[in-house]
Formats: C-alpha cells, sequence, structure tokens
C-alpha cells in the first residue's frame, strides 16, 4: 500500500478485506469489521464497491460508470476521485501500481 497516496486515472484500487455489505432497496450498506463502523455506500458508491471488487485503475471505474450513467468525464472523475478518497481516508481500499 502507498503511504500519502495520489489516486490518478492509473492507480490501481481493490477493496481491503474485513467488510460485510448489504442491499438495502438498491442502496449498499458496510459494516467494517476492524472498526466497527456503518458505512452507507449509496447506489452509485456500491456500484464502484462492486467494480472494486478485484484490482483495477481508476481509469477503468471512471470509464464503466460513464458507458453505465449519463455523466460527463470530467464530473465522473472527480466523483470517482472524491469517493475513493473518503474510502482510502477510512481504510477501506488498498491503492497502488502493484494491485
Amino acid at each position: 500500500m502507498i503511504k500519502n497516496p495520489h489516486l490518478t486515472l492509473q492507480t490501481g484500487v481493490v477493496q481491503e478485506q474485513g467488510n460485510i455489505v448489504s442491499d438495502m432497496d438498491g442502496d449498499k450498506v458496510m459494516m467494517n469489521i476492524t472498526n466497527g463502523n456503518y458505512y452507507n455506500l449509496g447506489q452509485i458508491g456500491g456500484r464502484i464497491w462492486e467494480l472494486i471488487a478485484a484490482p483495477v485503475s481508476v481509469g477503468e471505474v471512471v470509464s464503466t460508470l460513464m458507458t453505465e450513467y449519463e455523466v460527463e468525464q470530467s464530473e465522473c472523475e472527480e466523483q470517482v476521485f472524491s469517493f475513493l478518497k473518503h474510502l482510502l481516508d477510512q481504510k477501506l481500499i488498498q491503492i497502488g501500481d502493484e494491485l
């Protein structure tokens, strides 16, 4: 895992182990076993979570979301970076070039 990470479209990302995720009326909710915190990922956040089940680049996540939703690339990138940064701050994902 990278210390002081800088997310780019080429950055690899994958879920951290130790989370239980459930679908509740189309929204994904998650409990982290390590810290005991609950998170509401929402519908699109839940889709991002599904996409990072296996190592994937941030650019691939953005590309997939752009084909599934009507969204401009710049807006999609901004939202994906923001969401992933939050997950990273909470230690819910791993990032790096070696994933």
